[in-house]
């Protein structure tokens, strides 16, 4: 009798630790997944003849978010911000030909200009998948996605600008020598632009400029950025592009029309430090968006490096409240 009840007791037990174990590996299959979905994978599609690197995390079914890279940076710049959205989104963010990890082809293969950038995005985006989305437009990201939003409006569900210009006040001081060359493409413009804002210092300024404490912003990102610069045939990459941004001014009113006309969900996080694109053109914005979430932030050029998860937590009450 003992023995009997014995057994039926350590059955039990057994039985109790098997359903435990079970809860645990569950459990665990559950965080497994979990983190799968936020993990980074880093692609690899042809676009046009270019491949085009890119990299994609989240939940296929979610709600895309699309991050457009600026100067100099590539996709690089995003890596920390793609996980924490893609727990709850879907992330695509591709380096543009001439940048990060796609193609580089040589200035008299390819055309480096925004409306060929814009066409190339465009069509990576449709190549993808990506049939709706909310873009996030910082630096030459701007230019490049509002050619997108106004030729495709019903495909944009929200706009995230982050020091991305859309208006003439926002050009100062930093323009006047690209403008120069924007008047006169001449060797003599193109080697002042090349000696300024081309090497290592330039890079460096362009993320610490600004910042509360530049201490704080990692050299790990101007070193990655300059590296790709420092390509042979890439500063020519450089200064056609720094000639090509002088077609978007006369493109400005046309976005502005599309800001009007549609009135895209916007968040605004404009870092105010920044020498490049100053804060005086971020509140043009309030002039033609009525659904515009506005915040100015105590940053530089590159937001994200220092106000990272403030941001984040913008675009997560952002995209809750647009859904």
């Amino acid at each position: 009798m003992n023995t009997h009840l014995n057994s039926s007791k350590n059955f039990s037990t057994a039985k109790n630790y098997l359903a435990a174990a079970a809860s645990v590996l569950v459990f665990g299959l559950s965080s497994i997944s979990h983190v799968s979905a936020a993990q980074t994978l880093h692609k690899t599609i042809e676009i046009q003849d270019q491949q085009i690197f890119y990299r994609e995390a989240g939940v296929d079914n979610e709600k895309t978010i699309v991050l457009l890279h600026g100067f100099p940076t590539s996709s690089h710049m995003y890596r920390d911000l793609i996980p924490k959205l893609a727990e709850k989104y879907h992330v695509i963010a591709p380096d543009y030909p001439g940048f990060g990890h796609s193609s580089m082809p040589a200035v008299d293969e390819f055309e480096y200009s925004f409306d060929n950038l814009a066409n190339i995005t465009d069509a990576f985006l449709t190549e993808v998948g990506a049939e709706q989305y909310t873009m996030y437009l910082m630096d030459y990201g701007a230019p490049i996605g509002f050619r997108i939003a106004a030729a495709h409006p019903e495909r944009v569900q929200g706009l995230i600008i982050q020091n991305g210009n859309a208006y003439d006040e926002g050009l100062g001081d930093f323009w006047k020598p690209i403008k120069a060359y924007w008047k006169d493409k001449s060797t003599e413009n193109a080697k002042v632009l090349q000696d300024s804002l081309l090497h290592i210092g330039a890079t460096q300024w362009q993320y610490t400029n600004g910042t509360r404490n530049p201490e704080a912003i990692s050299p790990d990102n101007w070193t990655v950025d300059q590296a790709k610069l420092d390509r042979p045939g890439n500063k020519e990459i450089q200064l056609e592009l720094f000639y090509s941004y002088g077609t978007n001014p006369a493109l400005y009113p046309q976005w502005q029309a599309y800001f009007r006309e549609h009135q895209p969900a916007t968040l605004l996080v404009w870092g105010k430090g920044d020498y490049i694109f100053p804060e005086a053109g971020a509140h043009p914005y309030k002039r033609d968006l009525q659904n515009l979430d506005f915040h100015i932030l105590d940053t530089g050029h590159f937001a994200l490096e220092e106000d990272g998860e403030l941001i984040v937590d913008h675009i997560l009450n952002f995209m809750q409240a647009n859904k």
